[in-house]
């Protein structure tokens, strides 16, 4: 299935860049999500002459990802939580506490965008986590795990 993309998408390619993708991914996540429309010649065409806005949209989206990022990487978000004798968590801390706990301090963030590559948090500590707040842009946040009171 060819498709023309409206936004860059990781992996696979930028603004108006007609690419193939398989059927279901593009019937089931690109087009319903709007991220880009099938590769008919009306379509081309329409694209062609709303390229510029497409543009300046993700320009606009862009920009202010890296706004969010620098805000976020200045925060240190320090999380409570229950402890056994030998420092062990009771449970762990995984992506939605991470980012309850960041927007709690302010910033908006979804726990689509924490990446937790080894996994939930299982120990007491300081931990430095990665934020992927758009597709461009990645940042860090410091991370406190601390025992409850």
């Amino acid at each position: 299935m060819q498709v023309i993309l409206k936004t860059n998408i990781h992996n696979l390619g930028g603004i108006g860049d007609l690419v193939n993708v398989k059927p279901g991914y593009g019937r089931n996540y690109l087009l319903p999500q709007g991220l880009a429309i099938p590769a008919t010649p009306v379509n081309i065409k329409k694209f062609e002459e709303q390229r510029a806005e497409f543009e300046k949209k993700a320009a606009a989206e862009l920009a202010e990802a890296k706004v969010r990022a620098d805000a976020i990487s200045k925060l240190e978000i320090t999380i409570p939580v229950r402890v056994g004798e030998e420092g062990k968590l009771y449970g762990s801390v995984g992506t939605k506490e991470i980012a309850d706990a960041i927007t709690a301090a302010g910033q908006e963030i979804h726990k689509n965008e924490v990446l937790l590559p080894t996994g939930t948090i299982r120990e007491v500590g300081e931990y430095e986590v990665d934020l992927q707040v758009h597709g461009e842009v990645r940042t860090k946040v410091k991370v406190k795990i601390e025992a409850e009171e």
